[in-house]
């Protein structure tokens, strides 16, 4: 595939400054970051601001999104492992992706930005607030406290193989963006807002300055964020090759469970909760190896 079917949009206004690269869809079923990034290069090329340095903006799983799905082979969340990024004879669709998402990456050489950040856009299978997930290392986490939303610290040290640790691991600041329920409208609204947010902090954009302010940001920040909490996880369920799994009905994301609560169904034997905590991304589509987290408020 060629770089430009792959970039969703690219702007400067040739400053010196840091690199922003924002990736959405690396889950076909999740559309609302595309849609999101679309909005703001559109916006940005009708009112032309002034920035330091470049956003880049890169469709994750395309094969997927024009399908609809969350993946075709294997879940490209899962696939940057240092073997598979070794590996330039990808064996799988997600990882002739993953190596064509790096070689835009790879094009954006260090030595042209003051920093580099990432965000990586997502949503997810049920209700949810919004919220950063970021991997604690680095200047990653007093990044993500930067942004007014739930904050969760721990998936990537999990759950191997996410994007986030990759671009962690590389030398890039920043975290996922879980912005609500993958059809909800809203999630468009907080990816667009996130962006024009990372924009302000990363490459000195003045807000006030792009003719959708105040509302393209104030959707996010004003009407659907939550007020700013950080939480960690404590445990995952993971669903194993040939396990039938079932998550209960109605769960939403950062739901209070108490201890003995039913969560879920495997194999015909009853899960019941072992906290008085929080349930965080309960699974409620058919793809996907992460039956729920459980996470816990932090001081």
């Amino acid at each position: 595939m060629k770089d430009n079917n792959r970039i969703i949009g690219e702007y400067s206004t040739n400053k010196k400054g840091p690199l922003l690269f924002v990736t959405a869809g690396v889950h076909g079923n999740e559309p609302s970051g595309v849609k999101a990034l679309k909005r703001v290069f559109a916006e940005l090329e009708k009112t032309k601001p002034e920035i330091n340095g470049r956003i880049v903006g890169v469709m994750g799983n395309t094969a997927a999104l024009q399908k609809e799905q969350r993946y075709i082979d294997e879940d490209l969340n899962r696939t940057w492992t240092e073997e598979n990024v070794k590996n330039h004879d990808p064996e799988t669709q997600e990882q002739r992706e993953m190596h064509e998402i790096i070689n835009v990456l790879e094009k954006q050489s260090k030595s042209s930005y003051t920093k580099r950040y990432f965000l990586d856009c997502h949503t997810t299978s049920s209700d949810s607030l919004p919220y950063i997930s970021v991997q604690d290392v680095h200047d990653n986490d007093s990044w993500a406290h930067k942004f007014p939303t739930y904050i969760v610290r721990g998936f990537s040290d999990i759950v191997y193989g996410a994007i986030d640790h990759y671009m962690s691991r590389t030398g890039l600041t920043g975290f996922v963006f879980e912005a609500g329920q993958h059809t909800n409208q809203a999630s468009v609204e907080n990816h667009e807002g996130m962006i024009w947010l990372a924009l302000k902090e990363a490459n000195g954009l003045e807000v006030k300055n792009v003719s959708c302010y105040p509302e393209c940001v104030e959707r996010f920040t004003e009407k659907n964020a939550p007020s700013q909490k950080t939480f960690e996880i404590t445990y995952r369920h993971e669903i194993k090759k040939g396990d039938n799994f079932k998550m209960e009905p109605g769960f939403k994301n950062f739901q209070k469970i108490k201890k003995g609560q039913l969560l879920a169904t495997s194999n015909g034997h009853e899960i019941k909760s072992d906290w008085n905590a929080y349930i965080f991304m309960p699974l409620y589509q058919s793809q996907g190896n992460d039956g729920f987290f459980i996470i816990e408020e932090q001081d």
